[in-house]
């Protein structure tokens, strides 16, 4: 490799040799006091297991087996690590370096994420590993048995303290919990990182042929996050295009904008290949943004014959200042050592701590809410006191349904939706009136579809002035009923009355009529307003009840309620029937509008028929004025007609008054007979419009809260020695919801912590 030169013994990162004997670093003077704290609050956010949540900064050591990882690790640290039986390389160790005025120590500790078959705590726990350690020597030790305890996860970790390890136990092939290293002292340096198992092409005789990506996968996990330095370890003894580690670092960090690259092991390159490898530090080859740096750590036969630390820095030294790498200009040759390495790692871990400081502060209260959100969004955890609990909510749920079945302002408020039924249900009974026709069959004549006083007071969608054809006898609907046929109907009744009399029957049949038809409009609105109820039931029940427990509670409140609905509905159907059964017998003391109508329907058939019989003579009388000049035929027998009339001595007769002389209509008795029954018909029908809609409203929906909370009550056993216990099973929530919250609570607490670490910095 060149002889060794004359030039002073320097290793650039100062004027002279620096005499580390515990590490590698920058040191107190190296380090802002600002910066070390930067530092020491990642670490301790670290320690948080934050990390699990988002992204911090951190150092990491990656490389394929025997690249010199755990001699590059030594180097920096100062402490021997584990080399025997490939335990060092088979889970995460971090390395938390800093300096202090303090006598050197060493605190391990175990980091657990996952639990014995690989799945997420959610809460990370950290476990001291013995006591401090404050001898150099031991660390080898306690680090194999804290290797031993992290890939054995199913044993207690402080049986490892002590005793012989057992070579043939190997527990977990890789693990993704890892063995934590606080060291501090004097000349620490002040820099965190974290070593992690070399990549494998394959698993070996007796490895897990999943190894190969378990570690893969275990690596990309750290250094695929934007905070994390990637330091890339390739030995110079294997070609770099089969070491696959720095692929999947380019990979991971395609523009290599926070990749260091580490070249070990030159003292293995051949003769006169020196300047392939040189490349690298040139920035010629597999260009990084931080660059390419070169470390030579002493070989396996130089520590099995005691070398100290003191004495590998020493020959690390001496080799590079020895050709080909004293030819390099001083801008490369500062890529050269250890200690160059570790005190730019020191520089951009502090410069990424810093400006990354205020993105974590935000992402950390972002997560917070976040994770608060989410938890709302859970249903309520199970109280200790679940009947309290319960009542609580039937409670809550009672008065909910009784403000809703009295009636609230909304747009989908219960009567909101109940109204049309009950306009629809008006309708279907009105249109049960009897369509009496006071005309014979066959007959046509220009008729008001609806006379003008019912027009006007039941808001019918036909105008009061609205005209159509009478009805042929083709057109006729079934339900038609004819003048000729009341009277002859009102003729075959006549038992002994007077020749101007007509049994009640006949009207009382004609209401009858009417009135069967309200059996199904009575009972399909009742079903209406079963069904409404029903829906808006099961909503209200699910919004107070669905999101407790597993649905048993829900389940046996809707079943309950479902009940007291049906035994509320039987009664309000028993009432209707009743009240059709009331309507068989027609009645009413409301005389006064029943003879209103009566006069006006009587009034509204006989004008139809006297305007079809004697329709121009009737509108010229009424219409009637004296004129001046020379009077028409109609006008001149008017005249001569009142002037006769007053010959014979009748005086004050109107042109009007004339119509009265016109021929007594024969069908007058059916007109009267007509005019009774349509008249009943509107006292009645209103009477029933009302009364029905109202029983409905009193015995099923305003009745339903009657009673309800004292069946649930007494349904579910809410009260008792038992009530507890049965009220526990019911609210007994789903594992899945119960796992999820108690994730979500853990993930919340180490966010806090994290959190108060940040607002206690100090800055």
């Amino acid at each position: 490799m060149g002889d060794k030169q004359s030039e002073p013994d320097t290793d650039f990162y100062g004027d002279k040799p620096l005499p580390h004997s515990n590490g590698i670093g920058l040191s107190a003077s190296g380090l802002s006091n600002d910066r070390r704290k930067l530092l020491d609050l990642i670490n301790r956010l670290h320690s948080t297991g934050v990390q699990i949540d988002m992204d911090l900064p951190m150092i990491a050591v990656i490389g394929v087996q025997s690249a010199g990882k755990s001699s590059l690790i030594e180097a920096i640290s100062g402490v021997t690590l584990p080399r025997s039986l490939g335990t060092c390389t088979r889970c995460p160790t971090e390395c938390r370096l800093s300096q202090s005025n303090q006598p050197w120590k060493c605190v391990v500790s175990l980091r657990f994420i996952t639990n014995a078959l690989g799945q997420p705590l959610g809460q990370v726990r950290n476990e001291n590993f013995g006591d401090t350690i404050t001898d150099k020597a031991d660390v080898e030790d306690r680090v194999r048995r804290a290797q031993h305890a992290i890939l054995n996860p199913d044993k207690l970790a402080s049986t490892y303290l002590t005793g012989t390890l057992a070579s043939e136990e190997r527990g977990l092939s890789f693990s993704q919990n890892c063995v934590c290293l606080a060291i501090s002292g004097p000349e620490v340096a002040d820099l965190s990182f974290c070593d992690l198992p070399g990549l494998i092409a394959t698993a070996g005789q007796s490895g897990d042929a999943s190894d190969v990506e378990l570690i893969r996968t275990l690596v990309s996990s750290y250094i695929e996050k934007p905070s994390c330095v990637i330091l890339s370890t390739v030995a110079c003894e294997t070609d770099f295009e089969i070491q696959g580690a720095h692929d999947l670092a380019k990979k991971l960090d395609p523009q290599g904008t926070r990749t260091v690259g580490v070249l070990t092991k030159p003292d293995r390159i051949p003769p006169g290949e020196e300047y392939r490898w040189m490349e690298f530090i040139k920035d010629e080859r597999e260009r990084l943004i931080n660059g390419w740096y070169c470390v030579k750590q002493p070989d396996a036969r130089s520590l099995k014959d005691g070398l100290t630390w003191e004495g590998a820095r020493k020959r690390e030294n001496d080799y590079f200042m020895t050709q080909p790498w004293t030819s390099l200009s001083p801008m490369y040759q500062s890529h050269l050592r250890t200690s160059n390495l570790t005190a730019r790692l020191s520089a951009i871990l502090s410069e990424l701590i810093a400006s990354r400081l205020p993105g974590i502060h935000q992402e950390l209260y972002n997560l917070i809410n976040g994770t608060d959100v989410e938890l709302r969004k859970l249903p309520k955890a199970p109280s200790a006191d679940a009947a309290g609990e319960v009542l609580e909510v039937v409670n809550g749920f009672t008065r909910a349904l009784s403000r809703r079945l009295e009636g609230t302002p909304d747009e989908d408020g219960l009567l909101q939706k109940i109204r049309p039924t009950q306009n629809k249900f008006k309708r279907a009974i009105r249109a049960t009136a009897p369509e009496f026709f006071p005309f014979g069959k066959g007959e046509t004549s220009e008729v008001s579809s609806v006379p003008d006083f019912i027009a006007n007071e039941e808001d019918d969608d036909l105008t009061p002035n609205s005209k159509r054809p009478a009805q042929s006898p083709s057109e006729s609907s079934e339900k038609t009923i004819y003048v000729e046929d009341v009277l002859a109907r009102a003729q075959k009744a006549r038992t002994r009355e007077l020749p101007d009399n007509y049994p009640f029957v006949v009207q009382k049949e004609y209401i009858m009529q009417c009135i069967d038809q309200w059996h199904i409009p009575a009972l399909s609105f009742f079903d209406s307003v079963y069904e409404i109820l029903k829906e808006d039931l099961e909503s209200i029940v699910g919004e107070h009840f669905g999101n407790l427990g597993r649905g048993a509670l829900q389940h046996s409140i809707s079943v309950t309620v479902k009940d007291h609905l049906d035994s509320c509905a039987k009664k309000t159907r028993q009432h209707i029937e009743w009240l059709l059964e009331v309507e068989k017998s027609p009645n009413t003391l409301n005389v006064h509008y029943y003879s209103d109508y009566k006069d006006k329907f009587l009034s509204f058939y006989k004008g139809r028929r006297n305007d079809q019989s004697h329709g121009n003579t009737l509108e010229n009388l009424r219409s009637f004025r004296s004129v001046q000049g020379f009077p028409t035929t109609f006008e001149s027998a008017v005249n001569k007609a009142i002037s006769g009339l007053s010959d014979m001595g009748i005086s004050g007769i109107n042109p009007a008054d004339l119509a009265k002389l016109l021929p007594v209509d024969p069908m007058e008795p059916a007109l009267v007979i007509m005019a009774g029954v349509r008249a009943y018909f509107q006292v009645s029908y209103k009477r029933f419009a009302d009364i029905i809609p109202m029983a409905v409203d009193h015995d099923l929906v305003l009745g339903l809260e009657k009673g309800i909370q004292k069946a649930i009550i007494e349904d579910l056993q809410l009260t008792g020695p038992d009530a507890q216990e049965r009220c526990r099973l019911l609210l007994q929530e789903q594992s899945s919801i119960r796992v999820r919250r108690e994730e979500l609570e853990r993930k919340r607490e180490r966010l806090n912590t994290a959190k108060e670490e940040i607002r206690h910095l100090g800055f």
